[in-house]
């Protein structure tokens, strides 16, 4: 197999160069240089930096990579067993697709533990990735977001429970798919390589859901489980218990996955903690505040993942007159601080605008790329 001439390190720019135009592409730097020569052998990335956009046939890739549809087919096959093509079957052919960085080799590279990858190695380069200028806000700082917070449904103020949508119930939409996957959070999996574990004591394992032809394709794969709808729920009533925010693909149809996640390890939380990026569209809710019946005990402080609430002095001076007060710029609507509050004081209730939520992921990635005006 050719390179035309290329050396080896502009095969790997000319792949980084093929992943910065997807909708969520991947900012140049040398750290990402290092990652994709971990990840793709030389052939490889070829193959990667002459993908057409979205999914191909194989006949069609081998006619823009110049590689005989039977030998390309054997690369493909190693490159979708590391996660790095995504392969479907539509009326009895198989399509390709190129997985791009977020949501895609960046997860299911840490969705399992694979003794044939230099985990720790990898660990620091993602983490020295994410802090690079750039690139939270290319992966999460478009108007459209890639992620959603779901409300725990409890949480809702009985007056207003009956205008949550159906893509907002984290149960319906696990029941509407009848059952999906389950896989290792690969964000805390990242920072257990790293020395570091959940503050909040969150699993590694057997916690994050993937649904439909996502989870199809991630337990032939290798990347995720089987599971049933009773083990989802149960996932997401353990998540709860522990005030993990539930995060969903940020699709009215057919979501992909829901993530359940800390502030201290998920990318997508750490987003906003660290980087100030607005990473997660909220909920259709938000948080109230019965101020009289406060007492500023401060648990609902402790128990919010993005750090929206504070304890503030109602009287200067005066430390038993504190309150809770909610940042509404960072709030989630998640509802993880409502059932710490043993007063009552905390209920979600509807905000006085509709999030952006597109009606599929054909039409979520085509609104990320007219944004970044990559069409």
């Amino acid at each position: 197999m050719g390179h035309l001439g290329f050396s080896k390190e502009e095969v790997y720019k000319a792949l980084a160069a093929r992943l910065h135009k997807n909708p969520v592409g991947a900012p140049f730097s040398e750290t990402l240089m290092k990652i994709l020569k971990t990840l793709y052998t030389e052939q490889e990335a070829e193959i990667g930096s002459k993908f057409p956009a979205g999914f191909v046939t194989l006949e069609k890739l081998s006619a823009a990579t110049g590689i005989n549809p039977n030998e390309l087919k054997g690369y493909l096959e190693n490159m979708a067993n590391k996660g790095l093509v995504i392969d479907v079957v539509r009326n009895n052919e198989t399509y390709y697709m190129l997985t791009p960085t977020v949501v895609g080799f960046f997860e299911y590279t840490f969705m399992r533990v694979d003794p044939n990858l230099p985990l720790k190695d990898l660990a620091e380069l993602f983490e020295a990735y994410h802090h690079e200028p750039g690139v939270p806000e290319e992966f999460f700082g478009s108007p459209t977001k890639m992620f959603r917070a779901l409300p725990y449904e409890e949480a809702i103020n009985d007056e207003v429970k009956t205008e949550i949508v159906s893509y907002e119930r984290a149960t319906e939409i696990v029941k509407a798919a009848g059952g999906g996957a389950l896989t290792l959070c690969y964000c805390r999996h990242q920072q257990e390589h790293l020395g570091n574990t959940c503050k909040v004591g969150a699993p590694v394992e057997d916690i994050c859901i993937s649904l439909g032809g996502a989870a199809d394709w991630l337990i032939r794969r290798g990347f995720a489980r089987p599971a049933t709808v009773d083990e989802l729920l149960e996932v997401l009533k353990k998540s709860k218990d522990l005030g993990l925010v539930h995060s969903v693909d940020n699709v009215q149809n057919k979501p992909a996955y829901i993530c359940n996640c800390c502030g201290c390890c998920c990318g997508v939380l750490r987003a906003i903690n660290e980087h100030q990026v607005m990473s997660i569209e909220p909920s259709s809710f938000i948080l109230n505040i019965e101020e009289e019946k406060c007492v500023g005990c401060g648990s609902c402080v402790k128990r919010c993942q993005v750090h929206a609430l504070s304890l503030v002095e109602r009287e200067p001076g005066n430390p038993k007159s504190k309150k809770a007060v909610l940042n509404k710029e960072l709030c989630l609507g998640c509802g993880v601080c409502v059932s710490s509050c043993k007063k009552e004081a905390l209920t979600l209730t509807k905000r006085d605008y509709i999030p952006n939520v597109p009606l599929n992921k054909k039409e979520q990635m085509y609104r990320i790329a007219m944004e970044k005006v990559r069409l």
